[in-house]
């Protein structure tokens, strides 16, 4: 951890208090390209946007695949005030985003929230493989 990484670091546990302060749910992230440069910073708007996935997070994986071709977005850095959960960590991994620092790990964040997590959603299939398959096998073939 480096003086800087502190630094953005710092900075995300302010945005996150800004979006606490806005009555959202504290969470705040900053996208930092490999000169130092802030390129983006998000807090969480779950609550305003009435949008499940307008976490920080995924803000900054949205901008990076949508601003950044894919040289530039594997040289920046994500610092987030908590850990990404599943959903935004799929975003950040298909966003190709080089680096996530986070100063709040899912662990720590379940004992400080006393978050139980979010009901498990029953899952079925698979299902009617060759049906399904057809549209795979024509945009991947």
């Amino acid at each position: 951890m480096t003086p800087d990484d502190e630094r953005f670091l710092r900075r995300a546990i302010e945005l996150a208090e800004h979006g606490r302060a806005s009555g959202e749910a504290p969470f705040g992230s900053l996208l930092v390209g490999p000169d130092g440069a802030v390129l983006a910073e998000a807090w969480n708007t779950v609550l305003g946007d009435k949008d499940i996935s307008a976490h920080p997070e995924l803000k900054m994986a949205r901008f990076a695949a949508r601003e950044l071709d894919r040289e530039a977005a594997a040289a920046t850095t994500m610092y987030t005030s908590t850990q990404p959960c599943g959903m935004c960590a799929g975003g950040i991994a298909r966003s190709g985003l080089g680096r996530v620092v986070f100063a709040l790990s899912a662990e720590q964040f379940n004992e400080v929230a006393s978050f139980t997590g979010f009901p498990e959603v029953p899952q079925e299939g698979p299902a009617l493989f060759d049906e399904a398959r057809a549209p795979i096998d024509a945009y991947y073939g």
